[in-house]
């Protein structure tokens, strides 16, 4: 059987993940392949930890990423830091958080879980008062929820969580490069970020930090493999309780990371390539101009969607801005709109998962695919694609919402250059 060259359609990506990916990151994967000891491949691993304190606005010393999907990130971090018995409290408020029970489950934790209505999320205060109560090792918590569209506030969290010495580790794999996530002011001990969201990189790495508080577990429960352990490791002290996990082990992955460079996996280089080449635009970019763009096009995103009668999901207050959920109109097929939107348009928009599957359609406005095109094209073809399924919308109106949002930014922007 003889098969054709690879050929993929072109596609406006506008989900909450994967996204699509900055061109210059695509190029920067076609870098030749180095070995993964070679002194001109550590230097680019020494450098994507340091431009990933920037991006995580931390001065941890750990920083970097995990081969594997995002929850490859949740499950180092827990893994490493849960041994059996531990107290785990998760709030959750959406998919994301249920995952990260079922990780703590999975290593031996003894979880406590506070759930609010999905499209909401929790008053801190809540979240502190039921961490008093229970007394937990640690507070594992989603940052962006992405199947809500919603921001969970974790300052004042973060700051109880200091002083009631518990572990707060988060995932903030739909924030990190989209929003403000500010790992060391909100006292973050454990961050996890995600490549193929709002950093615009394909999927395949999770971008982590840690600091001190969580280093201190790793060394008492350190393990070197046999086979490439020393004399010295053999002669270390450790925890009854290693970490179970072999893969994600972080006390590994620092030998590997750090300057001993001691053997751990065959490090995914091509993707190296990408994360160092995505974290540089971000910077080039700027945080605080990256935040402001995503922002920008979700206001234009919103605009639209309301003048086309459509009604918005969720706690608007807590919207988490590269997320926008939409409730999908009565009687309509939302799958049927999604396919047409597809097949008659090349875009993508996503569903949900669990009581808001068939209830809300989300679009993504990440990274690379949060411009003004993406979101014209989205409106645009949305909009057509309602009218073909007997929706009575308000019609011509949702791009002219958005264009209007685009013209006083613009007006506002020449104002500021003159």
């Amino acid at each position: 059987m003889a098969f054709s060259e690879l050929h993929t359609p072109m596609r406006t990506i506008m989900t909450p993940g994967p996204v699509e990916v900055d061109p210059r990151v695509l190029r920067a994967m076609s870098t030749p392949i180095l070995g993964q000891f070679d002194p001109a491949f550590t230097d680019i691993m020494n450098q994507v930890m340091e431009m990933l304190r920037q991006v995580f606005q931390t001065k941890n010393r750990w920083a970097f990423p995990i081969d594997g999907t995002s929850r490859s990130g949740n499950e180092a971090i827990l893994c490493s830091i849960i041994e059996p018995g531990d107290r785990v409290l998760v709030p959750i408020f959406g998919r994301f958080g249920h995952l990260l029970v079922e990780i703590c489950e999975r290593y031996g934790a003894e979880v406590y879980t506070m759930e609010c209505p999905w499209g909401e999320v929790f008053d801190p205060q809540t979240v502190i008062d039921e961490m008093e109560r229970v007394a937990p090792k640690i507070l594992a918590i989603v940052h962006g929820e992405t199947s809500t569209g919603r921001m969970q506030p974790l300052k004042e969290i973060g700051q109880a969580c200091r002083e009631q010495d518990v572990l707060l580790v988060v995932d903030a794999v739909a924030s990190i490069g989209g929003v403000d996530v500010k790992t060391d002011e909100w006292c973050i001990d454990g961050l996890i970020g995600g490549t193929q969201k709002c950093l615009s990189v394909p999927s395949g790495m999770a971008p982590i930090t840690f600091n001190e508080r969580i280093e201190t577990i790793l060394a008492a429960r350190k393990k070197v493999e046999r086979g490439i352990a020393t004399e010295e490791d053999f002669r270390y002290s450790r925890s009854s309780h290693p970490i179970a996990s072999n893969y994600f082990d972080l006390s590994m992955l620092q030998d590997y990371w750090g300057p001993r460079r001691l053997n751990h996996h065959t490090e995914a280089t091509s993707m190296i390539y990408a994360l160092y080449e995505g974290l540089r635009l971000v910077l080039e970019e700027g945080l605080g101009q990256r935040f402001e763009r995503h922002k920008y096009h979700e206001t234009a995103l919103v605009a639209g969607l309301e003048a086309m009668g459509l009604q918005l999901f969720g706690d608007a207050e807590h919207k988490l801005p590269c997320v926008t959920c939409v409730e999908i109109p009565s009687g309509v097929d939302g799958e049927s709109v999604r396919k047409m939107l597809l097949d008659a348009f090349s875009i993508e928009i996503a569903s949900s998962f669990g009581p808001l599957h068939g209830k809300i359609w989300r679009i993504g406005t990440m990274g690379y695919s949060c411009r003004k095109e993406n979101v014209l094209s989205v409106l645009g073809g949305l909009e057509a694609v309602l009218i073909r399924h007997g929706v009575n919308v308000n019609r011509g109106q949702a791009l002219q919402a958005a264009l209007d949002v685009y013209a006083v930014e613009n007006h506002i922007l020449v104002l500021n250059q003159a």
